[in-house]
C-alpha cells in the first residue's frame, strides 16, 4: 500500500510539473519554471522510493500511463486541447493497459518449474 501512495504522489507531482511546463512558455516565466524543476524532481524521487515496494515494470507502467491520461484530460479541460473520439479511445487504451498490468499475475515458481 505504501508503494501505491508514494506512486500516487509521484504521479500528481509529474502532472503538476507538466502543466507548469506548458505555463512556463519555454521557461520564460520564473515561477512555473521553478514548478517544473521541483515537480519533476519530486516525481522522480517518489517514483524511486515506490520501487522498494513494487516491481519496476508495474510502477513505471502506472506512473507513465496514469500521468499521460491525467495530463491529456487536464490539457483538454484547462488548455482547450482538441478532443476527439481517438483521444478518448487512446486514453481508454492507456487506462485499460494499466489495469491489465496491475491485475495480471505472473506464474508462481512452482508452476514455472513443473
Amino acid at each position: 500500500m505504501k508503494g501505491y501512495i508514494l506512486l500516487s504522489i509521484a504521479i500528481i507531482s509529474e502532472v503538476f510539473a507538466t502543466l507548469c511546463l506548458k505555463i512556463s512558455n519555454g521557461f520564460a516565466h520564473l515561477l512555473p519554471s521553478i514548478g517544473v524543476v521541483l515537480g519533476y524532481g519530486l516525481a522522480f524521487y517518489l517514483l524511486s522510493q515506490s520501487l522498494a515496494y513494487m516491481s519496476l515494470s508495474l510502477a513505471y507502467a502506472v506512473w507513465s500511463g496514469v500521468g499521460t491520461a491525467l495530463t491529456a484530460i487536464l490539457g483538454i479541460l484547462i488548455f482547450a486541447d482538441p478532443l476527439s473520439f481517438w483521444v478518448i479511445f487512446g486514453i481508454a487504451c492507456i487506462i485499460f493497459g494499466v489495469v491489465l498490468m496491475n491485475t495480471s499475475k505472473s506464474p508462481s515458481k512452482e508452476k514455472a518449474t513443473s
